[in-house]
C-alpha cells in the first residue's frame, strides 16, 4: 500500500510552475468549462452589466433543445421564449427578492457566500414543459458590492411545482425561505439528522430499495421506515426524493 501511495504522489506532482503558468489564472471560464465536463448538471455564467450568458456548457438539460451556441445568442431572450409566462412572473419576483437580500447585506465580500436556488419550467423543443431546479451563486462583484457576473447551475427538480426559493450560507446552519405570498425571507434552522437516518438517505442515492437498505444496515424494513418517516418530519417533505434534494442542497449529506 506504502509503494502503492509513493507511486500515486510521484505520477501526479509535477516538477516545476513558471511565472507565464500563473498567468492561466485570470481565464477563469477555463475553470468554469473544466466543472461542466464532470459533471451532468447544466452549467452557465450570467454577466449582469452586458445583461448576457458568458457562458453555457453542452450538458442538455438547460438548452431545451437548442445548441450552447444559439441559447449564447438568445442571450436573456432565452427566458421569454422557454418559460412559461407564469413562472417568468414568477422568477421576476424571485430575482427581485433576491438582490433585495444581497443588497442589505453590511459586508459586500460577504456577498460571494451566499448562493439561491428556486425551481422553475422551461419548455424550449421539448414536447411539455420540464421542472428544473436552478441555483445561482456570485463570481464577481463590482467595486460596489454589486453583482457582476454568477455562476449557474441547472439540474432536474425532485419538486412537484415552481417556487421553492431558499437563500444558503457557505457555513452557516441557517437559511432562507421566501414567503411568495408578503415577498419576504424567513430565516430557518437546517435540521440536523442523527448517524442512522443520513445512512439511509446515502443508501437510498445509491439506489437501494427499503429492503436493501434493511439488510445493508442488519435492522428490520419497519425500523427503516421509521428512520424515513424521521426524515420526512424533518425536512418537512414528503418522498425520499424530496429528501434527498433538500439533504444535497443543504449540504446535509
Amino acid at each position: 500500500m506504502e509503494i502503492e501511495k509513493h507511486s500515486l504522489l510521484n505520477r501526479a506532482r509535477i516538477k516545476e510552475v513558471f511565472k507565464e503558468d500563473t498567468l492561466q489564472f485570470s481565464n477563469y471560464l477555463e475553470v468554469i468549462k473544466s466543472f461542466a465536463k464532470i459533471t451532468y448538471q447544466s452549467v452557465y455564467v450570467i454577466d449582469y452589466e452586458k445583461m448576457k450568458f458568458e457562458y453555457v456548457s453542452n450538458n442538455p438539460l438547460f438548452l431545451c433543445g437548442y445548441s450552447s451556441e444559439e441559447v449564447l445568442e438568445m442571450g436573456y431572450e432565452f427566458y421569454f421564449r422557454n418559460v412559461p409566462e407564469e413562472d417568468l412572473m414568477l422568477l421576476n419576483l424571485i430575482n427581485n427578492a433576491g438582490f433585495d437580500f444581497y443588497d442589505k447585506l453590511p459586508n459586500n465580500e460577504e456577498r460571494k457566500l451566499y448562493s439561491i436556488s428556486y425551481d422553475f419550467s422551461l419548455k424550449g423543443k421539448y414536447e411539455k414543459p420540464i421542472l428544473i431546479n436552478h441555483k445561482l451563486t456570485p463570481l464577481f462583484l463590482n467595486v460596489k458590492g454589486d453583482v457582476w457576473k454568477s455562476l449557474c447551475i441547472v439540474s432536474i427538480s425532485h419538486k412537484r411545482k415552481s417556487g421553492n426559493a431558499i437563500i444558503n450560507k457557505e457555513g452557516s446552519t441557517d437559511y432562507w425561505e421566501l414567503d411568495l405570498s408578503n415577498k419576504t425571507w424567513i430565516s430557518k434552522h437546517k435540521p440536523k439528522l442523527k448517524d442512522k437516518e443520513i445512512e439511509v438517505l446515502r443508501l437510498y442515492a445509491q439506489g437501494l430499495t427499503i429492503n436493501q437498505i434493511a439488510e445493508k444496515m442488519f435492522v428490520s424494513p419497519d425500523t427503516i421506515k421509521y428512520y424515513r418517516r424521521k426524515i420526512f418530519e424533518s425536512f418537512d417533505v414528503k418522498n425520499f426524493s424530496e429528501a434527498l434534494s433538500f439533504a444535497i442542497d443543504n449540504k446535509i449529506i
